[in-house]
């Protein structure tokens, strides 16, 4: 139910929820202030946000979530094991992962999933964003990488959301 007038509900119905909690009051004013901040910025930047695809299957994402936040415990472990221990057992590399996401939304959430995870980053993404760049910390093999990298987080995604080819 998107309008004009409203471009985006759930961003308004956030917003003013936010407000009321980060002023700790429930005062008709504060209310009032926080329906119109949750209308009026939304409206502001209408033009910078994308639409989410819906989501086809909310357990996957349940399941995903859970992997993800394990994966950035085991992870923090690691690189500080790396970063601790002798400097000439680091291998750093670039390493071009091909894309199946088509969708923005999805590809963000990709490349934030993998700058979140200590010891890789999101370097670059190509113009037709077919071809993810990532730096690892620690890479020895680089298309073990690429492959964990699809298979871990890529395709998942594209089982979560109804958006990018299969």
């Amino acid at each position: 139910m998107r309008s004009r007038l409203l471009p985006n509900p759930a961003l308004t119905v956030l917003l003013t929820t936010l407000w009321m909690l980060l002023n700790n009051t429930l005062n008709l004013g504060h209310l009032v202030l926080g329906i119109f901040l949750g209308w009026v910025i939304p409206l502001l930047v209408r033009g910078f946000l994308v639409d989410i695809p819906r989501v086809r299957s909310p357990l996957k994402l349940c399941a995903f979530s859970l992997k993800v936040c394990y994966d950035i415990a085991v992870a923090n472990v690691s690189v500080a094991r790396l970063v601790l221990g002798p400097r000439d057992r680091l291998q750093p590399a670039f390493i071009e992962v091909p894309m199946a996401i088509e969708d923005p939304f999805v590809l963000t959430v990709l490349t934030t999933i993998i700058s979140l995870t200590p010891g890789t980053v999101s370097a670059s993404l190509r113009a037709d964003h077919k071809v993810l760049l990532i730096h690892a910390l620690d890479a020895p093999d680089m298309d073990a990488l690429a492959a964990e990298v699809k298979s871990r987080y890529e395709t998942p995604l594209l089982e979560i959301f109804e958006c990018s080819r299969t």
